[in-house]
Protein backbone atom coordinates (compact mmCIF):
# COMPACT_ATOMS: atom_id res chain seq x y z
CA UNK A 1 0.00 0.00 0.00
CA UNK A 2 1.44 3.34 -1.04
CA UNK A 3 0.47 6.83 0.08
CA UNK A 4 0.76 9.89 -2.10
CA UNK A 5 2.57 12.52 -0.04
CA UNK A 6 3.11 14.90 -2.94
CA UNK A 7 0.66 17.70 -1.96
CA UNK A 8 1.62 17.46 1.71
CA UNK A 9 5.33 17.65 0.92
CA UNK A 10 4.80 20.54 -1.49
CA UNK A 11 2.78 22.46 1.11
CA UNK A 12 5.40 21.90 3.80
CA UNK A 13 8.16 23.00 1.43
CA UNK A 14 6.24 26.16 0.54
CA UNK A 15 5.62 27.00 4.18
CA UNK A 16 9.32 26.56 4.99
CA UNK A 17 10.20 28.87 2.13
CA UNK A 18 7.71 31.52 3.35
CA UNK A 19 8.09 31.78 7.16
CA UNK A 20 6.08 35.01 7.39
CA UNK A 21 3.06 33.34 5.78
CA UNK A 22 3.47 30.38 8.12
CA UNK A 23 3.47 32.69 11.14
CA UNK A 24 0.40 34.51 9.78
CA UNK A 25 -1.47 31.20 9.60
CA UNK A 26 -0.35 30.39 13.16
CA UNK A 27 -1.46 33.82 14.36
CA UNK A 28 -4.86 33.34 12.78
CA UNK A 29 -5.21 29.96 14.49
CA UNK A 30 -4.20 31.49 17.82
CA UNK A 31 -6.74 34.30 17.38
CA UNK A 32 -9.52 31.82 16.69
CA UNK A 33 -8.51 29.74 19.74
CA UNK A 34 -8.41 32.82 22.00
CA UNK A 35 -11.80 34.05 20.80
CA UNK A 36 -13.40 30.64 21.26
CA UNK A 37 -11.76 30.28 24.69
CA UNK A 38 -13.18 33.60 25.79
CA UNK A 39 -16.69 32.12 25.47
CA UNK A 40 -15.88 29.25 27.84
CA UNK A 41 -16.74 29.52 31.54
CA UNK A 42 -14.30 27.27 33.46
CA UNK A 43 -16.38 27.52 36.65
CA UNK A 44 -19.71 26.21 35.37
CA UNK A 45 -21.92 24.10 37.62
CA UNK A 46 -21.05 20.99 35.67
CA UNK A 47 -17.50 21.92 34.65
CA UNK A 48 -16.35 24.18 31.81
CA UNK A 49 -19.27 25.28 29.63
CA UNK A 50 -19.31 27.06 26.29
CA UNK A 51 -21.47 30.07 25.50
CA UNK A 52 -22.37 31.04 29.03
CA UNK A 53 -20.27 34.20 28.89
CA UNK A 54 -19.10 36.68 26.25
CA UNK A 55 -15.88 38.75 26.11
CA UNK A 56 -16.09 42.53 26.26
CA UNK A 57 -14.95 44.59 23.20
CA UNK A 58 -11.71 45.70 24.90
CA UNK A 59 -10.65 42.05 25.38
CA UNK A 60 -11.37 41.36 21.69
CA UNK A 61 -9.08 44.25 20.74
CA UNK A 62 -6.31 42.90 22.98
CA UNK A 63 -6.66 39.43 21.43
CA UNK A 64 -6.50 40.90 17.94
CA UNK A 65 -3.36 42.92 18.78
CA UNK A 66 -1.67 39.91 20.38
CA UNK A 67 -2.41 37.72 17.34
CA UNK A 68 -1.10 40.43 15.00
CA UNK A 69 2.15 40.54 16.99
CA UNK A 70 2.61 36.78 16.52
CA UNK A 71 2.95 37.29 12.75
CA UNK A 72 6.43 38.70 13.44
CA UNK A 73 7.42 36.19 16.14
CA UNK A 74 10.51 34.95 14.22
CA UNK A 75 11.55 38.34 12.88
CA UNK A 76 11.40 40.23 16.20
CA UNK A 77 11.29 37.47 18.80
CA UNK A 78 11.99 39.48 21.94
CA UNK A 79 9.89 42.45 20.88
CA UNK A 80 6.93 40.17 20.16
CA UNK A 81 7.36 38.46 23.55
CA UNK A 82 7.45 41.83 25.32
CA UNK A 83 4.34 43.02 23.43
CA UNK A 84 2.31 39.89 24.16
CA UNK A 85 3.33 39.94 27.83
CA UNK A 86 2.22 43.57 28.08
CA UNK A 87 -1.13 42.84 26.44
CA UNK A 88 -1.58 39.82 28.73
CA UNK A 89 -0.85 41.91 31.84
CA UNK A 90 -3.44 44.49 30.77
CA UNK A 91 -6.04 41.75 30.23
CA UNK A 92 -5.25 40.02 33.54
CA UNK A 93 -5.51 43.33 35.41
CA UNK A 94 -8.66 44.72 33.79
CA UNK A 95 -10.57 41.91 32.12
CA UNK A 96 -13.66 40.51 33.82
CA UNK A 97 -14.29 37.88 32.81
CA UNK A 98 -10.76 37.29 31.65
CA UNK A 99 -9.99 36.38 28.02
CA UNK A 100 -7.08 33.99 27.26
CA UNK A 101 -4.78 36.68 25.84
CA UNK A 102 -1.88 35.02 27.69
CA UNK A 103 -2.00 32.27 25.03
CA UNK A 104 -0.13 34.63 22.68
CA UNK A 105 2.56 35.18 25.33
CA UNK A 106 2.91 31.39 25.71
CA UNK A 107 3.50 31.03 21.95
CA UNK A 108 5.99 33.90 21.93
CA UNK A 109 7.87 32.44 24.90
CA UNK A 110 8.07 29.04 23.15
CA UNK A 111 9.48 30.75 20.04
CA UNK A 112 12.14 32.55 22.07
CA UNK A 113 13.13 29.36 23.91
CA UNK A 114 13.49 27.42 20.66
CA UNK A 115 15.78 30.07 19.10
CA UNK A 116 18.14 31.05 21.92
CA UNK A 117 20.47 29.44 24.43
CA UNK A 118 19.40 27.64 27.60
CA UNK A 119 20.50 30.27 30.18
CA UNK A 120 18.60 32.98 28.32
CA UNK A 121 15.57 30.71 28.02
CA UNK A 122 15.35 30.01 31.73
CA UNK A 123 16.13 33.57 32.76
CA UNK A 124 13.42 35.09 30.57
CA UNK A 125 11.07 32.14 31.18
CA UNK A 126 11.23 32.52 34.96
CA UNK A 127 10.63 36.27 34.70
CA UNK A 128 7.64 35.68 32.42
CA UNK A 129 6.18 32.98 34.67
CA UNK A 130 6.65 35.07 37.81
CA UNK A 131 5.35 38.28 36.24
CA UNK A 132 2.19 36.93 34.64
CA UNK A 133 1.36 34.63 37.55
CA UNK A 134 1.95 37.43 40.08
CA UNK A 135 -0.29 39.85 38.19
CA UNK A 136 -2.96 37.17 37.84
CA UNK A 137 -2.91 36.45 41.59
CA UNK A 138 -2.88 40.11 42.65
CA UNK A 139 -5.73 41.01 40.30
CA UNK A 140 -7.78 37.90 40.98
CA UNK A 141 -10.84 39.95 42.09
CA UNK A 142 -13.45 37.76 43.72
CA UNK A 143 -11.43 34.60 42.91
CA UNK A 144 -8.91 33.14 45.39
CA UNK A 145 -5.26 33.64 44.50
CA UNK A 146 -4.84 29.90 44.02
CA UNK A 147 -7.65 29.57 41.44
CA UNK A 148 -7.17 27.28 38.50
CA UNK A 149 -6.92 30.20 36.05
CA UNK A 150 -3.88 31.57 37.94
CA UNK A 151 -2.26 28.17 38.25
CA UNK A 152 -2.93 27.62 34.55
CA UNK A 153 -0.96 30.76 33.63
CA UNK A 154 1.99 29.47 35.66
CA UNK A 155 1.80 25.98 34.14
CA UNK A 156 1.41 27.05 30.52
CA UNK A 157 4.30 29.53 30.58
CA UNK A 158 6.56 26.93 32.25
CA UNK A 159 5.66 24.27 29.69
CA UNK A 160 6.27 26.73 26.84
CA UNK A 161 9.81 27.46 28.04
CA UNK A 162 10.56 23.74 28.58
CA UNK A 163 9.12 22.71 25.20
CA UNK A 164 11.04 25.42 23.35
CA UNK A 165 14.29 24.42 25.05
CA UNK A 166 13.68 20.76 24.16
CA UNK A 167 13.06 21.64 20.51
CA UNK A 168 16.21 23.76 20.41
CA UNK A 169 18.25 20.90 21.92
CA UNK A 170 16.87 18.42 19.39
CA UNK A 171 17.65 20.74 16.50
CA UNK A 172 21.20 21.17 17.77
CA UNK A 173 21.55 17.40 18.10
CA UNK A 174 20.26 16.79 14.57
CA UNK A 175 22.51 19.53 13.19
CA UNK A 176 25.51 17.99 14.95
CA UNK A 177 24.72 14.56 13.49
CA UNK A 178 24.29 16.06 10.03
CA UNK A 179 27.55 17.99 10.35
CA UNK A 180 29.41 14.85 11.45
CA UNK A 181 27.93 12.92 8.53
CA UNK A 182 28.96 15.64 6.08
CA UNK A 183 32.43 15.80 7.62
CA UNK A 184 32.74 12.01 7.40
CA UNK A 185 31.65 12.16 3.75
CA UNK A 186 34.24 14.84 3.02
CA UNK A 187 36.90 12.82 4.83
CA UNK A 188 35.93 9.73 2.86
CA UNK A 189 36.17 11.65 -0.41
CA UNK A 190 39.53 13.15 0.57
CA UNK A 191 40.81 9.69 1.51
CA UNK A 192 39.62 8.33 -1.85
CA UNK A 193 41.36 11.18 -3.68
CA UNK A 194 44.54 10.58 -1.68
CA UNK A 195 44.50 6.87 -2.50
CA UNK A 196 43.92 7.64 -6.18
CA UNK A 197 46.86 10.07 -6.15
CA UNK A 198 49.10 7.49 -4.45
CA UNK A 199 48.07 4.84 -6.95
CA UNK A 200 48.77 7.19 -9.87
CA UNK A 201 52.17 7.96 -8.42
CA UNK A 202 52.93 4.26 -8.00
CA UNK A 203 51.86 3.49 -11.57
CA UNK A 204 53.94 6.42 -12.83
CA UNK A 205 56.99 5.03 -11.02
CA UNK A 206 56.39 1.60 -12.51
CA UNK A 207 56.04 3.05 -16.00
CA UNK A 208 59.22 5.04 -15.55
CA UNK A 209 61.14 2.01 -14.34
CA UNK A 210 59.90 -0.19 -17.17
CA UNK A 211 60.51 2.35 -19.90
CA UNK A 212 63.88 3.55 -18.61
CA UNK A 213 65.23 0.02 -18.14
CA UNK A 214 64.13 -1.59 -21.38
CA UNK A 215 64.65 1.41 -23.63
CA UNK A 216 68.19 1.77 -22.27
CA UNK A 217 68.87 -1.89 -23.13
CA UNK A 218 67.30 -1.50 -26.57
CA UNK A 219 69.45 1.55 -27.21
CA UNK A 220 72.64 -0.25 -26.18
CA UNK A 221 71.94 -3.40 -28.19
CA UNK A 222 70.85 -1.40 -31.22
CA UNK A 223 74.15 0.50 -31.07
CA UNK A 224 76.06 -2.77 -30.85
CA UNK A 225 74.17 -4.18 -33.83
CA UNK A 226 74.82 -1.10 -35.91
CA UNK A 227 78.51 -1.20 -35.02
CA UNK A 228 79.15 -4.85 -35.94
CA UNK A 229 76.55 -5.29 -38.69
CA UNK A 230 79.07 -5.34 -41.55
CA UNK A 231 82.02 -7.17 -39.99
CA UNK A 232 80.30 -9.60 -37.56
CA UNK A 233 76.74 -10.24 -38.69
CA UNK A 234 76.32 -13.14 -36.23
CA UNK A 235 76.98 -10.83 -33.28
CA UNK A 236 74.67 -8.25 -34.84
CA UNK A 237 71.90 -10.85 -35.05
CA UNK A 238 72.45 -11.72 -31.39
CA UNK A 239 72.24 -8.05 -30.43
CA UNK A 240 69.03 -7.64 -32.43
CA UNK A 241 67.61 -10.70 -30.71
CA UNK A 242 68.28 -9.00 -27.38
CA UNK A 243 66.55 -5.88 -28.73
CA UNK A 244 63.52 -7.98 -29.61
CA UNK A 245 63.44 -9.65 -26.18
CA UNK A 246 63.83 -6.34 -24.35
CA UNK A 247 61.08 -4.69 -26.39
CA UNK A 248 58.76 -7.66 -25.85
CA UNK A 249 59.38 -7.53 -22.09
CA UNK A 250 58.75 -3.78 -22.10
CA UNK A 251 55.46 -4.22 -23.92
CA UNK A 252 54.35 -7.00 -21.57
CA UNK A 253 55.13 -4.97 -18.45
CA UNK A 254 53.52 -1.86 -19.92
CA UNK A 255 50.42 -3.88 -20.73
CA UNK A 256 50.28 -5.25 -17.20
CA UNK A 257 50.77 -1.80 -15.64
CA UNK A 258 48.32 0.02 -17.88
CA UNK A 259 45.83 -2.78 -17.22
CA UNK A 260 45.46 -1.35 -13.70
CA UNK A 261 43.86 1.74 -15.25
CA UNK A 262 41.05 -0.17 -16.95
CA UNK A 263 37.48 0.63 -16.00
CA UNK A 264 34.82 -1.93 -15.12
CA UNK A 265 33.55 -3.61 -18.25
CA UNK A 266 36.85 -3.25 -20.08
CA UNK A 267 38.66 -6.35 -21.31
CA UNK A 268 40.24 -8.31 -18.50
CA UNK A 269 43.70 -7.11 -17.48
CA UNK A 270 46.67 -9.47 -17.58
CA UNK A 271 46.93 -11.68 -14.51
CA UNK A 272 50.69 -12.21 -14.64
CA UNK A 273 52.23 -11.57 -11.19
CA UNK A 274 54.15 -8.36 -10.66
CA UNK A 275 57.92 -8.78 -10.98
CA UNK A 276 59.88 -9.52 -7.85
CA UNK A 277 63.20 -10.85 -6.64
CA UNK A 278 62.30 -14.26 -8.05
CA UNK A 279 63.00 -12.73 -11.46
CA UNK A 280 66.20 -11.03 -10.38
CA UNK A 281 68.37 -13.42 -12.41
CA UNK A 282 66.42 -12.59 -15.57
CA UNK A 283 66.85 -8.89 -14.89
CA UNK A 284 70.58 -9.18 -14.28
CA UNK A 285 71.02 -11.28 -17.43
CA UNK A 286 69.58 -8.47 -19.54
CA UNK A 287 72.27 -6.12 -18.24
CA UNK A 288 74.98 -8.69 -18.72
CA UNK A 289 73.92 -9.13 -22.33
CA UNK A 290 74.17 -5.34 -22.66
CA UNK A 291 77.82 -5.47 -21.59
CA UNK A 292 77.54 -4.63 -17.89
CA UNK A 293 79.20 -7.19 -15.60
CA UNK A 294 77.00 -7.67 -12.53
CA UNK A 295 77.67 -9.67 -9.38
CA UNK A 296 74.69 -10.72 -7.29
CA UNK A 297 74.44 -11.79 -3.68
CA UNK A 298 71.04 -12.57 -2.13
CA UNK A 299 70.58 -13.72 1.47
CA UNK A 300 66.93 -13.88 2.47
CA UNK A 301 67.03 -17.06 4.57
CA UNK A 302 65.57 -16.97 8.03
CA UNK A 303 62.40 -17.49 10.01
CA UNK A 304 60.72 -14.34 8.74
CA UNK A 305 58.99 -16.06 5.85
CA UNK A 306 58.68 -14.68 2.33
CA UNK A 307 58.87 -10.97 1.70
CA UNK A 308 55.60 -9.05 1.45
CA UNK A 309 54.57 -8.41 -2.14
CA UNK A 310 55.05 -4.64 -1.83
CA UNK A 311 58.58 -5.03 -0.43
CA UNK A 312 59.45 -7.66 -3.06
CA UNK A 313 58.30 -5.39 -5.89
CA UNK A 314 60.03 -2.33 -4.43
CA UNK A 315 63.35 -4.19 -4.09
CA UNK A 316 63.12 -5.40 -7.70
CA UNK A 317 62.33 -1.91 -9.02
CA UNK A 318 65.13 -0.31 -7.01
CA UNK A 319 67.68 -2.76 -8.43
CA UNK A 320 66.28 -2.28 -11.93
CA UNK A 321 66.52 1.50 -11.74
CA UNK A 322 69.96 1.50 -10.11
CA UNK A 323 71.44 -0.83 -12.75
CA UNK A 324 69.80 1.21 -15.49
CA UNK A 325 71.52 4.32 -14.14
CA UNK A 326 74.83 2.47 -14.04
CA UNK A 327 74.45 1.38 -17.66
CA UNK A 328 73.41 4.85 -18.80
CA UNK A 329 75.80 7.04 -16.82
CA UNK A 330 78.84 4.99 -15.78
CA UNK A 331 81.91 4.52 -17.95
CA UNK A 332 82.11 1.87 -20.66
CA UNK A 333 84.19 -0.44 -18.47
CA UNK A 334 82.02 -0.16 -15.37
CA UNK A 335 80.86 -3.13 -13.35
CA UNK A 336 78.19 -3.42 -10.67
CA UNK A 337 77.47 -5.39 -7.53
CA UNK A 338 74.02 -6.14 -6.17
CA UNK A 339 73.28 -7.41 -2.69
CA UNK A 340 69.94 -8.14 -1.05
CA UNK A 341 70.18 -9.03 2.63
CA UNK A 342 67.49 -9.54 5.21
CA UNK A 343 68.52 -8.03 8.54
CA UNK A 344 66.03 -8.52 11.35
CA UNK A 345 62.77 -6.81 10.48
CA UNK A 346 64.07 -5.11 7.34
CA UNK A 347 65.54 -5.92 3.95
CA UNK A 348 68.59 -3.99 2.75
CA UNK A 349 69.23 -3.56 -0.97
CA UNK A 350 72.64 -2.25 -2.09
CA UNK A 351 73.81 -1.53 -5.63
CA UNK A 352 77.45 -0.49 -6.14
CA UNK A 353 79.42 0.40 -9.24
CA UNK A 354 83.05 1.36 -9.79
CA UNK A 355 82.31 4.12 -12.29
CA UNK A 356 84.42 2.50 -15.01
CA UNK A 357 87.54 4.13 -13.66
CA UNK A 358 86.17 7.64 -14.18
CA UNK A 359 87.17 10.26 -11.58
CA UNK A 360 83.60 11.56 -11.43
CA UNK A 361 80.84 9.59 -9.74
CA UNK A 362 79.41 7.02 -12.08
CA UNK A 363 75.82 8.18 -11.78
CA UNK A 364 76.46 11.89 -11.41
CA UNK A 365 74.24 12.62 -14.37
CA UNK A 366 71.34 10.97 -12.59
CA UNK A 367 71.44 13.60 -9.85
CA UNK A 368 72.16 16.56 -12.12
CA UNK A 369 69.36 18.94 -13.09
CA UNK A 370 67.26 17.32 -15.79
CA UNK A 371 68.83 13.96 -15.04
CA UNK A 372 65.50 12.18 -14.67
CA UNK A 373 63.37 10.91 -11.84
CA UNK A 374 64.98 7.55 -11.12
CA UNK A 375 66.51 8.43 -7.76
CA UNK A 376 63.40 10.34 -6.76
CA UNK A 377 61.30 7.29 -7.61
CA UNK A 378 63.53 5.04 -5.48
CA UNK A 379 63.21 7.40 -2.51
CA UNK A 380 59.43 7.54 -2.94
CA UNK A 381 59.18 3.75 -3.10
CA UNK A 382 61.19 3.38 0.09
CA UNK A 383 59.32 6.17 1.85
CA UNK A 384 55.94 4.67 0.92
CA UNK A 385 56.89 1.51 2.82
CA UNK A 386 58.33 3.36 5.80
CA UNK A 387 61.94 2.79 4.70
CA UNK A 388 64.83 4.96 3.60
CA UNK A 389 67.03 5.42 0.55
CA UNK A 390 70.59 6.74 0.34
CA UNK A 391 72.29 7.41 -2.98
CA UNK A 392 75.65 9.09 -3.40
CA UNK A 393 79.17 8.82 -4.79
CA UNK A 394 81.66 6.35 -3.41
CA UNK A 395 85.11 7.20 -2.25
CA UNK A 396 87.53 6.65 -5.13
CA UNK A 397 84.85 6.79 -7.83
CA UNK A 398 81.61 5.10 -8.58
CA UNK A 399 78.23 5.28 -6.97
CA UNK A 400 76.32 3.59 -4.17
CA UNK A 401 72.59 3.09 -3.71
CA UNK A 402 71.46 1.72 -0.35
CA UNK A 403 67.79 1.14 0.43
CA UNK A 404 66.25 -0.18 3.66
CA UNK A 405 62.77 -1.65 3.35
CA UNK A 406 60.90 -2.68 6.53
CA UNK A 407 59.45 -6.17 6.24
CA UNK A 408 56.72 -5.70 8.88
Amino acid sequence: MTTDLGPFTATRTWLRAHPLATDAVLALGALVAMVLGSFVDPRGPHGPTFGTRTPDPFSLVLMLLAAAALVFRRLRTRAVLAATIGLSVVELATGEPRAPVAMAAVIALYTLASRTDRPTTWRIGLLTMAGLTGVAMLAAGPLPWYSQENIGVFAWTGMAAAAGDAVRSRRAFVDAIRERAERAERTREEEARRRVAEERLRIARDLHDVVAHHIALVNVQAGVAAHVMDKRPDQAKEALAHVRDASRSALNELRATVGLLRQSGDPEAPTEPAPGLARLDELVDTFRHAGLPVKVMVELDGDGGPLPAAVDLAAYRVIQEALTNVRKHAGPGASAEVSVVRVGASTEVTVLDDGGGRPEPAAAAATAPGGGHGLLGMRERAGALGGSCFAGPRYGGGYRVHVILPVT
